[in-house]
């Protein structure tokens, strides 16, 4: 019976560090369990949590991106000013995706054909995107008004908020890719041991080149649901968003050496993160502090993840 325990504690280790944190921002804040707070919440993580489903798929690789929260910045202000341009909610939409996925598919061919590391390509590419964004702008934010544009960031369905919708199917579609599908099992398996992967016939350039594009069209759908949520595309829209979904991914779980995790304790990792930047809020946590307490957070989640896996180890 003690060993069950063990065992349920050591798989739900991120949703254990998720439920203490929760129990912790109710003495902390009255106003924390409120309806509107807890949906407010949900909607700001969501932002953050699309954008770690496709680096959830790069690091289980071994790999990394940093260029993720540029691209949701030049993907938000082009699918701005292609609404304005063509006054299509379609169109934007479309185009945004598309910024976002060109910039994935050229951090993938990159790094699989050119043999270059993800850490150094990605650099680039974030300096590169953010510098467009910048320059596209002029450094100045681009308005939206269509309320059908505004609605994918600030709308409801059926009561829930729409970014949140989005979430679950990003996440869904995510789960099925790497549970069920012949590339799920590449991506885990690169991660894994990249020379058996390659003598056991997986096509390894062809599963990288996936999943950096994969990373670099839901960042473009992020800048999309960003903007419309801001109402306007801002020049310095998805600064520090790459270390934030990083973050969420190694609190989730998933090895940043590669080869292990999953995707949904990938949400959990979000939330505490999110819980985390409310409760500093409600409690009038000096704004420059915010960083600080965040980075402990995260020191100690991983350490404890960590001992929890040695412990678990231990007592098989």
């Amino acid at each position: 019976m003690k060993n069950l325990g063990t065992k349920l504690i050591t798989k739900y280790r991120t949703l254990t560090v998720l439920v203490l944190i929760l129990i912790t921002a109710t003495f902390l804040s009255s106003a924390f369990l409120t309806v509107d707070n807890l949906l407010n919440v949900v909607r700001q993580v969501s932002i953050i949590a699309i954008l770690a489903a496709g680096m959830t798929f790069v690091i289980i690789t071994g790999g990394t991106d940093l260029s993720v929260g540029s691209i949701t910045a030049i993907a938000g202000a082009i699918s701005a000013s292609m609404l304005i341009k063509t006054n299509s909610v379609f169109i934007a939409i479309i185009v945004g995706l598309f910024i976002g996925l060109l910039f994935g598919l050229a951090n993938g061919l990159f790094i699989s054909r050119g043999g270059m590391p993800p850490f150094i390509v990605t650099l680039a590419t974030m300096a590169i995107a953010r510098g467009c964004v910048l320059v596209f702008t002029n450094g100045s934010p681009i308005a939206v008004k269509s309320s059908a544009y505004k609605f994918i960031g600030k709308g409801y369905l059926l009561g829930i908020p729409f970014p949140i919708i989005i979430l679950i199917i990003v996440y869904a579609i995510g789960y099925v890719i790497l549970k069920y599908t012949k590339f799920g099992r590449g991506v885990y398996s690169i991660g894994g041991n990249r020379e058996a992967s390659r003598l056991s016939g997986i096509n390894i350039k062809k599963v990288e080149t996936l999943v950096y594009t994969i990373s670099g069209l839901l960042a473009g759908l992020t800048g999309i649901i960003l903007t419309s949520r801001l109402g306007s595309a801002q020049p310095t829209a998805g600064t520090g968003y790459e270390l934030d979904a990083i973050a969420a991914v190694i609190l989730g779980g998933t090895s940043f050496s590669g080869g292990e995790g999953s995707i949904l304790p990938t949400v959990v990792g979000a939330l505490i993160l999110g819980v985390v930047d409310n409760i500093l809020t409600l409690t009038d946590v000096n704004p420059f502090a915010t960083n600080i307490v965040k980075g402990i957070v995260i020191l100690l989640a991983v350490l404890a993840d960590s001992k929890f896996k040695k412990f678990s180890a231990k007592t098989e």
